[in-house]
């Protein structure tokens, strides 16, 4: 996936601008910044929810994707979902499979292994409505794992994640990620929205800063959370050290 040198503007507002990045398969990027940087602006550009200014999105070196061809091969979990539907969760999640011509029983197979995933299969037959905060994010991160869960015939698949673990709580937060990680070391591109450094930290490939609409730093994360980088963007006076476990870098708040 490509994002070729996208801005947007909105009654005179430049909310994104000169944006380029890849998403290649395999890897995870996270996307950070202060709150109004623009990273889910940037999101729905590339989901196809907002049409930028000017630029383009490549999604295997196409814009032009028929919308049943394009859920085959991009699942989105947008920063909130609502549904007021009393469906069970079993029911949400089956909706991932709608633009997947499979058989109702395989359906129904790989929505219970996506529930399995984020430790939901317990509440299949809960009514989605009655779940809290935390359990609905869980529930729509299944249902967009079940969109992409065969091989495309069309491409490479992409996750688009944003702001996934802002609901959860610690535990689940690791799991989300680790699944996000999983999902990356089995060919899937995933691109991830968080606030929380030392996550993006111990689980990117490769970090991207955004700050008032424009890239303040790309890279790895050892070269993107430095305590210069990371003071200029967020003003915050920060130690950086290296990871005793993980050897990713371990930022700390002064």
């Amino acid at each position: 996936m490509e994002v070729q040198g996208i801005s947007v503007q909105i009654e005179g507002r430049s909310l994104l601008q000169d944006i380029n990045l890849t998403l290649k398969p395999g890897e995870v990027v996270s996307v950070l910044g202060p709150n109004g940087a623009g990273k889910s602006t940037l999101m729905k550009v590339i989901s196809g929810e907002r049409k930028p200014s000017s630029g383009d999105v490549l999604i295997n070196g196409r814009n032009d994707w028929p919308l049943n061809h394009q859920a085959l091969m991009l699942g989105v979990l947008p920063q909130s979902s609502s549904l007021s539907f009393p469906f069970t969760v079993e029911e949400v999640v089956l909706l991932g499979r709608i633009p997947c011509a499979s058989h109702h029983d395989e359906n129904l197979m790989i929505t219970r292994e996506a529930l399995k995933k984020v430790d939901g299969l317990h509440l299949k037959d809960r009514h989605y409505t009655t779940l809290s905060g935390g359990e609905r994010q869980r529930v729509h991160m299944a249902r967009v794992l079940a969109q992409i869960w065969d091989e495309s015939p069309h491409g490479q698949r992409y996750l688009l994640l944003d702001e996934p673990t802002s609901a959860l709580d610690p535990a689940h937060q690791q799991l989300t990620l680790k699944m996000a990680r999983q999902e990356a070391d089995q060919g899937v591109g995933v691109l991830v929205i968080m606030h929380d450094l030392n996550l993006a930290a111990r689980y990117s490939d490769r970090i991207v800063i955004l700050k008032g609409g424009k890239m303040a730093a790309e890279g790895t994360p050892h070269q993107v959370l430095t305590p210069e980088t990371i003071g200029q963007v967020f003003d915050i006076e920060v130690s950086v050290s290296d990871h005793p476990a993980y050897h990713c870098p371990l930022v700390v708040n002064h």
